[in-house]
């Protein structure tokens, strides 16, 4: 890919909406073997910062916690507590940006590289 191209790509990727990458990262995993994707419809009904999706892998045996946000989107206190107390019993919890696909580092954690 050229560096103009590389560029392009590189804008969509920054403007790209919460909504729209959500559904990407919910297509990939589905395609890397998570049978199981949780995303809460209504965040007013359920706890507070809890994160946007639960991804479930019998054959990986994983489960991986992500928030999801836009490129200049910021994570609440109530979103980083949930994220710690998770990664605190062991559980793979984190965040993930429009970046992060450039980047290739949602494929990577989704392969379980």
């Amino acid at each position: 890919m050229n560096t103009e191209r590389t560029d392009i790509v590189a804008q969509g990727v920054n403007v790209m909406s919460e909504k729209n990458f959500q559904t990407r990262v919910i297509q990939l995993a589905k395609f890397h073997g998570f049978e199981l994707v949780y995303h809460t419809h209504n965040s007013q009904r359920s706890a507070p910062g809890f994160p946007d999706l639960v991804m479930v892998s019998t054959q990986r045996k994983r489960i991986l916690y992500r928030e999801l946000k836009a490129a200049k989107g910021r994570v609440t206190a109530d979103q980083q507590e949930w994220l710690n107390a998770l990664a605190r019993t062991g559980q793979d919890a984190g965040v993930w940006r429009p970046a992060d696909l450039l980047n290739g580092r949602i494929i990577s954690e989704l392969r379980c590289n």
